[in-house]
């Protein structure tokens, strides 16, 4: 089991009992979201956490596979979708990089508050393009901390050090932008939901070959 595994798992009760901090930017998240969504749609939820978000999209398209690392997390999530309404949503233990997901099997690929917590980026980026249909979308927010103090930084390394904490990347806006579009990736929405520190929202949709 890896270190991020481990620390996810340890995290998911606590994780599942903690409000949103930031109800105003949360919800702006998800109606830009929305926006985009279509009701024939198949989605990837990558990251999904204690599912949370899949349960609340899963009215606005066809069906939702919502995946997490932590299996601690999963669990919690499908006590959730016992509800009869939340029918059309999967809950998966597994990454982008499972072998059940076929190519172009998604309409749209979904990754909140997750990218930073990769350790290679680039790669993850790679699979989502493969996974999109043609001209499928990529929705992801992502907590960007090129800009907060050293003793941050500091911290997460000595966490890291000891198997304490995942990984966590400090990215500028310019950078995971970068990233994205790197990958066959054209971003056509923006916005910071909050703007400090910036929650970098990004629409993407995969270019075409």
């Amino acid at each position: 089991m890896s270190t991020s595994e481990k620390f996810w798992d340890r995290l998911a009760k606590r994780y599942a009992r903690s409000p949103i901090k930031d109800m105003q930017s949360y919800n702006r998240t998800m109606e830009r979201t929305k926006a985009h969504l279509a009701k024939g749609d198949r989605v990837l939820e990558a990251g999904c956490g204690t599912g949370s978000t899949a349960l609340l999209l899963a009215g606005n398209v066809a069906h939702i596979t919502a995946s997490d690392i932590s299996g601690n997390m999963i669990e919690i999530a499908r006590a959730k979708a016992k509800d009869p309404h939340a029918g059309n949503v999967n809950f998966l233990k597994a990454t982008v990089f499972d072998e059940t997901f076929d190519g172009r099997s998604f309409d749209v690929v979904l990754a909140f508050n997750f990218l930073h917590l990769l350790e290679d980026l680039p790669a993850a980026l790679r699979r989502v393009n493969e996974l999109l249909t043609r001209d499928g979308l990529f929705i992801s927010k992502t907590l960007c901390m090129a800009g907060q103090g050293w003793y941050w930084r500091v911290l997460l390394a000595i966490m890291r050090s000891v198997r304490l904490a995942p990984h966590v990347s400090f990215l500028t806006i310019d950078e995971l932008e970068e990233f994205v579009t790197n990958e066959g990736f054209e971003i056509i929405e923006t916005g910071d939901y909050p703007a400090s520190p910036p929650s970098r929202f990004i629409v993407a949709r995969k270019r075409r070959r």
